[in-house]
């Protein structure tokens, strides 16, 4: 069971995300919720949308607007893609698997994360649209090596490779809601933590029915899937150069998309290494707080992209016009985390449904106020940037 999301209960993303803290235990919620540190990028993600002012085209007559975009040769009727969320089983029972279900419904994409409770075969076959698969190279070469051929077999179109995480961000609020000592399965170390669980019935009945504490099917060790407790380490392990690329195409053989660029180096340096496609991305601001908001530095990674790949932008996307304006600023689309992650959480799939329509309706009517008929006709001349950006030169 999940919440009301009824169009009239749930107006904005805003709402779903107070939905999902009302179902969720603290150490669940603060998961989705949560940043690295003092969480200044988290926060400025979301209200660097804020500078960018629309320059609407007025008396322009917009009575249907094509809403769908080519990313990688695949078409997608909306501009937006679920982006990988890690142990969205923990928000809602199958998550990962209800996720992509409404995703192709919706007829746009779903990126699934290494880090799912849920077999990549299972996932995919929720979803007739394009899928994703994000590559961590958790347990080594051999075992990525398997994984890449099961998500070849099963029908993903893209690996996503994420390049900023070669150790974890440090998340305050996990440590502060004892989210270490509520996977050690110590009782004595769990004691002080366990009330937040217990105070959410609800929520623990379905987990508990979904198997409770789960596992990483997608990452085979030898000993069988890798276990929760055994990421950190892993990670540490396991970091990505840009010389992986090169074997990780080889055993994948289809597109790659680097996900996690920051600087416009990097985007060329993504170029000669011949990947298909890059998100400008900072983790959600979940792993090095400080940097600049991804909409801020997207115009820097369009000039020296050069149009020579397609460019998509994650980070702080909570309303249709912020698709709009990445967009504008030379996006080819984007993707969604936690805007669909509160909705999952809210309602399972019903929230998903409903955060989907959230942005849709957004964007439709956006355009129709811009007087713009197609996403794909968005440029620069619809909006205006502030000069602190450096852009307006």
């Amino acid at each position: 069971m999940g919440a009301n999301v009824s169009s009239t209960n749930v107006v904005n993303i805003s709402d779903l995300r107070k939905l999902a803290k009302n179902r969720l235990p603290k150490m669940v919620f603060d998961y989705i919720d949560s940043g690295a540190d003092r969480e200044q990028t988290l926060s400025d993600n979301c209200t660097a949308y804020n500078e960018i002012l629309f320059r609407p085209r007025c008396a322009v007559a917009t009575p249907s607007c094509d809403l769908s975009i080519s990313v990688l040769d695949q078409k997608f009727q909306l501009p937006f893609i679920l982006a990988p969320v890690g142990s969205s089983r923990m928000f809602f029972p199958k998550g990962e698997v209800v996720a992509a279900r409404e995703a192709g419904i919706a007829g746009t994409g779903y990126s699934l994360s290494t880090l799912s409770g849920c077999r990549l075969e299972e996932v995919k076959e929720a979803t007739d649209c394009p899928a994703w698969y994000q590559l961590y190279l958790l347990g080594g070469r051999e075992v990525a090596l398997k994984t890449i051929e099961r998500a070849k077999k099963a029908g993903f179109s893209a690996i996503i490779v994420t390049i900023d995480t070669p150790v974890s961000g440090l998340r305050e609020r996990d440590v502060r809601n004892g989210t270490k000592e509520l996977l050690s399965m110590n009782p004595v170390k769990m004691l002080p933590y366990i009330s937040q669980m217990l105070i959410k019935p609800c929520w623990l009945t379905q987990w508990l029915s979904d198997g409770g504490l789960m596992n990483f099917p997608n990452v085979q060790l030898d000993d069988g899937p890798m276990g929760y407790t055994e990421i950190g380490p892993a990670l540490e392990q396991s970091v990505v150069t840009w010389e992986d690329l090169q074997w990780i195409r080889e055993a994948w053989g289809g597109k790659i998309i680097v996900k996690g660029v920051h600087i416009g180096d990097d985007a060329r340096k993504a170029i000669d290494y011949g990947v298909d496609a890059i998100v400008v991305s900072n983790h959600g601001a979940r792993q090095l707080d400080s940097v600049a908001p991804t909409i801020r530095v997207l115009p820097e990674i369009i000039k020296y992209a050069n149009n020579e790949i397609d460019v998509l932008l994650d980070g702080g996307i909570r309303r249709g016009s912020d698709v709009i304006k990445a967009m504008c600023l030379g996006a080819k689309g984007v993707l969604i985390g936690r805007a669909y992650a509160y909705g999952l959480a809210a309602a399972g799939g019903q929230g998903v449904a409903r955060s989907i329509e959230i942005l849709r309706s957004d964007i439709l009517r956006t355009m129709k106020l811009l007087g713009c008929e197609s996403v794909n006709h968005l440029d620069r001349s619809f909006v205006t940037l502030p000069d602190t950006w450096g852009y307006n030169k």
